[in-house]
């Protein structure tokens, strides 16, 4: 079986309104795991990028996430992350083995791959190694620190990455519970990824104009760091400024989802304007002037009153009843929804965001659609995620 080079050019981008997938003719070995590494080529792949998976025998770990319907190693967790990409179980501590791996990274355009740096230089996979001859070739490394610095080399992990970067330390800002806690949910390990994509497409660019690949490290510490402080480093922006690093609207505890007269409801104003607005339609415009919240600076200054006071009158009406007001009025609101509500959330339903698809082996699965659309380039036909070692004939 031969890997599918699709019609454009390798490395070549398909032409504006071809009809084929925006990323098609773009070859990326893969040899990552969890979750850091695959989102990102997990993204890459829905944009119509051939992605080939390279794990060991046992495969990713996680493939053992989430109770698998009928077969082992085949989880749902890697029924999501790994859909659209060939599946290749590797072993380079054999000559042969490695000399069939490097074959297949010499017919690709992209190598990404989460080794430590000693491992990639001992294994022959580091630039040096792989660039000799082949100065096209894009090689990206998903990495826990930038090796610049005193913790190169060093494993990390989501909890990991949160408590360093300051996230843990978040929740107990607003709530006054001096635990630090988790955000729930692997939000470095995503943010990373989608941090490595972009650096991806960017990498492709810079190839598609000059012929020449590069070396792209993606730390998830920093990258994660750089995220999170894009509104929380504030005050500390400033070198000796007169406040320091948070967010106050982002850590004030008023804004939080609010209780309704039967559930609870989320209401943005958010810009000056909308909060006058919401005041009125609310029947509640004299609180305003009872407070002295009668210009723009004031209500600024008072917007942990204003929190207060909505909370008070949101409960006097339906979420639905705050729901319809709000959309007749052009206030941004929603209702809570839990995680299994989206799944029949009439907006993704209209976007085409989740489909049942059949997967041959674990039977129906729900795919969730990459959110991107190209003009005049489909979408990207993904094949169900694979078996351990199922394209192993893919290195030959």
């Amino acid at each position: 079986m031969k890997m599918r080079t699709g019609t454009a050019k390798a490395g070549t981008a398909p032409e504006p309104g071809s009809g084929r997938p925006i990323l098609d003719g773009v070859r990326i070995m893969d040899m990552t795991s969890v979750i850091f590494g695959p989102y990102c080529t997990s993204i890459l792949a829905s944009m119509g990028a051939e992605v080939v998976k390279l794990e060991p025998a046992h495969g990713d770990e996680l493939r053992r996430v989430g109770r698998p319907r009928r077969n082992r190693g085949m989880g749902p967790a890697h029924l999501t992350l790994n859909a659209g990409k060939r599946a290749v179980a590797w072993n380079i501590r054999t000559a042969e083995g490695k000399e069939r791996l490097l074959r297949r990274i010499a017919d690709s355009q992209v190598f990404i791959h989460n080794l430590r740096p000693e491992a990639a230089q001992r294994a022959g996979l580091d630039h040096a190694s792989l660039s000799a001859g082949r100065a096209d070739l894009i090689l990206v490394t998903c990495s826990g620190y930038d090796s610049r610095g005193p913790l190169s080399g060093r494993p990390a992990y989501d909890d990991v990455i949160q408590a360093a970067s300051g996230a843990a330390s978040l929740l107990p800002r607003i709530d006054g519970n001096p635990q630090p806690r988790y955000l729930p949910m692997a939000i470095a390990d995503k943010v990373a990824g989608l941090y490595a994509a972009n650096a991806v497409l960017a990498a492709l660019a810079h190839r598609a104009a000059t012929g020449q690949g590069c070396e792209v490290e993606v730390p998830m510490f920093e990258s994660f760091t750089h995220f999170l402080l894009q509104d929380h480093l504030y005050g500390a922006a400033l070198v000796d400024g007169p406040e320091g690093a948070g967010y106050p609207r982002q850590l004030d505890a008023e804004r939080q989802p609010m209780a309704t007269l039967d559930g609870y409801v989320t209401i943005a104003p958010y810009t000056d304007e909308r909060w006058v607005r919401f005041f009125a339609v609310a029947g509640a415009s004299d609180f305003l002037d009872r407070h002295e919240l009668g210009d723009a600076r004031s209500r600024f200054a008072g917007l942990h009153l204003m929190q207060a006071e909505m909370a008070r009158l949101l409960r006097n009406r339906t979420t639905a009843e705050w729901l319809d007001l709000c959309a007749r009025h052009d206030i941004p609101a929603s209702h809570v929804a839990s995680l299994d509500e989206i799944l029949n959330d009439p907006q993704l339903a209209a976007s085409e965001f989740f489909r049942i698809r059949h997967h041959p082996s674990e039977g129906p699965y729900r795919e969730m659609r990459l959110p991107i659309r190209f003009t005049g380039h489909p979408e990207a036909e993904r094949i169900p995620a694979r078996s351990i070692g199922e394209d192993d004939d893919l290195i030959s």
